[in-house]
């Protein structure tokens, strides 16, 4: 009998130990981490998209002749819009870079049209487009920590569930697969070009 009391007093820990160092805890752990930075990442997509039609509607006042810049920033944010991800699609590379072509194109819309507004002083000292203006660049900037964050923890679960005992509890407990990390699109490295030649 004391035997058997001793046996299990030494077997449960032991198995606890065990499966906690097999990524039991630690895995969920990573993968809600990432859940909740692309969560967090999506609200300042949103808050971008929430913006543009006020942004479009301030300048569209002003500079009525730049309709094509504009029907451009639409239509972009239209597309952006209508390409949906969810944090189950996180590990599908085709739907993450599906989204990240979406919202880049989207970004470099906007970009060219703030661009454009160079050229209208009345609209560049009116405070209604100096409001947009500033809090779409803090938008921009708070997408860039956001990615930042979101591909810091997409790394940190990748590494998790390639390593070391963690893998064992990923593959046979989770069946759990690599999330995909955003990368720059194609041409992002470009600033946008602007030809005022036209608009005057």
């Amino acid at each position: 009998m004391r035997s058997k009391t001793l046996m299990r007093m030494f077997l449960v820990p032991t198995a606890a130990v065990s499966l906690s160092a097999c990524g039991v805890n630690s895995i969920p752990t990573a993968e809600e981490d990432v859940n909740a930075k692309w969560g967090h990442l999506q609200s300042e997509y949103q808050r971008r998209s929430d913006l543009i039609p006020n942004l479009v509607r301030t300048v569209q006042g002003y500079a009525a002749q730049e309709k094509g810049v504009l029907t451009e920033v639409t239509n972009a944010r239209a597309r952006a819009t209508q390409v949906q991800l969810n944090a189950a699609d996180l590990d599908d590379p085709a739907k993450v870079k599906a989204f990240n072509d979406a919202q880049s194109q989207l970004g470099s819309s906007l970009g060219r049209l703030l661009a454009t507004v160079e050229a209208y002083p009345d609209l560049k000292s009116n405070q209604n487009f100096l409001t947009l203006q500033s809090q779409i660049e803090g938008t921009e900037n708070s997408i860039l920590v956001a990615r930042r964050d979101y591909n810091e923890s997409v790394q940190a679960y990748n590494t998790r569930i390639r390593t070391f005992p963690d893998l064992i509890g990923a593959k046979v407990i989770y069946g759990a697969t690599p999330k995909t990390p955003f990368e720059a699109s194609a041409g992002a490295q470009n600033a946008p070009t602007v030809d005022f030649g036209n608009g005057q």
